[in-house]
C-alpha cells in the first residue's frame, strides 16, 4: 500500500464554482483519490476555501456583511456543492483558521532566516474613488507583453505572463471601473526567487518525465525568462497580519498562504480526526508520500514555481508535489462562463438540472487536459442518451428484466462458460488494463474512453449471445450467458466508481454487494463473482434520456448561442 496524497487548486470564497472549475482542477482530484482508494492505498485528499484578499474584503462589502460572516457563509455554500457532486474529500477545511495561520508564520519565519525574504520600497497603485489600495486582481487594464485587454493585476490569463500592477496599460479599477488612479509607494516584503532560482531548476528537472505538457511547458517558460523577486505582502486588513517588526499592519498575500494552506488544512483535519493520525506524515515524509496536485493552467505557474520554491527555501525536508496534472479551460459554447451575464451552468445548478453522476462522466470524458473543451448542450444530452442510456443502462435494465422475467429474481445457476466467453474474458481483461493504467497516468479522457469500450463489450456479447432465442430451445445455455451478464453488470459499476459513485453503488445495491478493490483486477475471476442462486432487484433504470425540448429549455435558461 502507498500512501497518496491529492490536493487540487483551492477555490476563492466569493462566488460559485461552475462547470469550468469542476473540469478544471476538483473533479479530476476527486476521481482520481476515488480511483486511487480502490487500487487499496492510503489516500489523504485535502480541499478548502481560499479566503483571505481584496476578493473577500471587496465581495462582503457588497453584500453589506462583516469578511467573516461573509466567507463562513460561502465557506459552507462551497462545501454544499461539492457534496452534491460526490466529491469525496477525507478534509475540506478554509485557509484562515489559526492552523493556517501557523502554518504560515513558521514557513515565513524560516525563509526570512535562510536570508530568502527582502524588503523593498514599491509603487502600488492606489484607487482616489474607491479610497483603497488595488490588489492585483482589482486591477484590469491591457498586457504590455500580448496585448489582451482583460488583464489582471497579477497576471495575464490570456499569455499566463505574471504581471505587477503598475506594468498594466489603461489601468482601471474593477471595483468601481474608476480610472482615477494613481501610484503610491510603500515598503513591502518579497520572496527572493531568483536567488532560489538555481536550486528550484535542479529540482523542476527531476519532474521532466512525470509531468504533463501543459505544467511542465509553463515551469519551464517561468525558468527560461528568469524568475522576479515576489512580493509576498500587502496593504489589507484581511489576511494574517505579518509577523515581522515594522510589518504590523500589512498582511501576507494570499497567494503566499494560500498553497500553505494544504498544510493548514491538514493540521485542521488532524486536530479533528479520531484515529491520532499526523499531519506531519503526510507533509513531512516525501520518501513515503506521493503528492499529486491538480490545477487550472493559470494556477500552475504558482504550483510549479512559487510554492515549491517557497518550501526548499525554509530548508526543510517537505513533501514537494510530485505529479502536477495541469488543465487547460472548458468554456461555455466556446465562450467564458459569466453569472452576471446569465451565460453557462454553475454547479450549484447544475446539480438540480440533472444529476451529479450526468455531469461527472460528461466533463471527465471530455477533460480538457491538453486543449481547451467547450461544453454544449447538444454535446451533453447526446452523451448521457447513447453512453450512459443507451450503452452502460440499457444493459443492465435489459439483463436484469429479461433475467426476472424468464427466470426468476435470482441469478441463474449452472453450466460452464464456453468459447463465447472466454473470447469475451480476454477481450475485456486487455481493456481493463488499459483503463486501469490510463487512469494510473491521470489521462482521463483515454481511461473514458476504454470504460465505455468496457460497456460496450457487454452489448456485443449479449447480442450476439441473442439469450432471448437460445432459452426456447437451451435453457442451461441461457442462464449461463445470463448469469455472464449480471456479473457484467457488477464489473461495469466497480469500474466506473470513480467516476459515477452514486450511480455504481445504486447497481451494487441491486445485488446487495460492496465496492471492492480494483487492484490486479481479474475478470476471469471476476466474471465468476456470482456463481448462482443470489437474489437481484430490478429496480429503476440506472439513467433517463434528456429529451430534445428539455435541451431547448437548458439552453434558453442558460444563455446558450448554440
Amino acid at each position: 500500500m502507498s500512501k497518496i496524497l491529492v490536493t487540487s487548486a483551492l477555490p476563492y470564497i466569493n462566488g460559485v464554482p461552475h462547470l469550468g472549475h469542476m473540469a478544471g482542477c476538483l473533479l479530476p482530484s476527486d476521481v482520481y483519490a476515488r480511483f486511487q482508494r480502490l487500487m487499496g492505498n492510503e489516500v489523504l485528499y485535502i480541499g478548502g476555501t481560499d479566503e483571505h484578499g481584496t476578493t473577500s474584503e471587496v465581495g462582503a462589502l457588497k453584500a453589506g456583511m462583516d469578511v467573516q460572516s461573509y466567507c463562513d457563509m460561502y465557506h459552507e455554500r462551497h462545501a454544499k456543492i461539492y457534496q452534491d457532486f460526490e466529491l469525496s474529500f477525507d478534509f475540506f477545511g478554509r485557509t484562515s483558521t489559526p492552523e493556517n495561520k501557523e502554518a504560515t508564520y513558521h514557513i515565513f519565519e524560516q525563509l526570512d532566516k535562510n536570508g530568502y525574504i527582502k524588503e523593498k520600497a514599491v509603487k502600488q497603485v492606489y484607487s482616489i474613488d474607491d479610497k483603497m489600495f488595488l490588489a492585483d486582481r482589482y486591477i484590469t487594464g491591457t498586457c504590455p507583453y500580448c496585448g489582451y485587454d482583460k488583464a489582471r493585476g497579477d497576471q495575464c490569463e490570456n499569455c499566463t505572463k505574471v504581471l505587477e500592477p503598475t506594468e498594466l496599460i489603461d489601468a482601471r479599477s474593477t471595483i468601481s471601473g474608476s480610472t482615477n488612479l494613481e501610484v503610491r509607494e510603500t515598503k513591502h516584503l518579497f520572496l527572493d526567487l531568483p536567488k532560489l532560482e538555481g536550486k528550484l531548476a535542479e529540482w523542476v528537472k527531476t519532474k521532466e518525465p512525470f509531468w504533463p505538457d501543459v505544467a511542465y511547458t509553463i515551469a519551464q517558460k517561468w525558468l527560461k525568462e528568469g524568475l522576479q523577486e515576489r512580493c509576498i505582502t500587502r496593504d489589507l486588513k484581511w489576511g494574517f497580519p505579518v509577523n515581522k517588526p515594522g510589518y504590523e499592519d500589512k498582511v501576507f498575500y494570499v497567494w503566499f498562504d494560500a498553497p500553505i494552506g494544504y498544510i493548514g488544512i491538514t493540521k485542521q483535519w488532524e486536530a479533528l480526526d479520531k484515529q491520532n493520525r499526523r499531519w506531519q506524515d503526510w507533509w513531512m515524509n516525501p520518501k513515503e508520500v506521493r503528492h499529486v496536485e491538480f490545477m487550472g493552467k493559470d494556477n500552475v505557474p504558482y504550483h510549479s514555481i512559487t510554492f515549491p520554491a517557497t518550501l526548499l527555501g525554509t530548508g526543510e525536508d517537505w513533501t514537494q508535489v510530485d505529479f502536477l496534472k495541469g488543465f487547460s479551460y472548458l468554456t461555455y459554447d466556446g465562450g467564458k462562463f459569466s453569472k452576471s451575464e446569465n451565460r453557462g451552468v454553475f454547479a450549484e445548478d447544475a446539480v438540480k438540472e440533472f444529476p451529479a453522476d450526468y455531469w461527472r462522466y460528461w466533463i471527465m470524458a471530455n477533460s480538457p487536459e491538453s486543449s481547451d473543451s467547450s461544453f454544449t448542450w447538444d454535446l451533453f444530452a447526446g452523451a448521457v442518451n447513447k453512453d450512459l442510456n443507451g450503452v452502460l443502462g440499457n444493459f443492465v435494465s435489459r439483463v436484469l428484466k429479461m433475467t426476472s422475467s424468464k427466470l426468476g429474481d435470482k441469478v441463474p445457476e449452472g453450466g460452464e462458460y464456453g468459447d463465447l466467453e472466454k473470447n469475451l474474458i480476454n477481450t475485456l481483461q486487455e481493456k481493463v488494463n488499459n483503463y486501469i493504467r490510463f487512469m494510473e497516468q491521470m489521462e482521463f479522457r483515454k481511461a473514458l474512453a476504454e470504460l465505455r469500450a468496457i460497456w460496450v463489450e457487454g452489448n456485443n456479447y449479449i447480442t450476439v449471445a441473442e439469450p432471448w432465442s437460445v432459452i426456447k430451445e437451451d435453457e442451461a445455455r441461457a442462464k449461463v450467458i445470463l448469469r455472464a451478464c449480471i456479473n457484467l453488470i457488477r464489473i461495469f459499476a466497480l469500474l466506473s466508481a470513480p467516476i459515477m459513485p452514486a450511480t455504481s453503488e445504486k447497481i451494487l445495491q441491486k445485488f446487495k454487494v460492496s465496492l471492492s478493490e480494483i487492484k490486479n483486477f481479474n475478470v476471469e475471476k471476476e466474471v465468476e463473482f456470482f456463481k448462482g442462486g443470489e437474489s437481484f432487484e430490478i429496480g429503476d433504470m440506472p439513467f433517463e434520456r434528456i429529451a430534445p425540448e428539455k435541451v431547448e429549455e437548458m439552453k434558453i435558461k442558460y444563455g446558450s448561442s448554440k
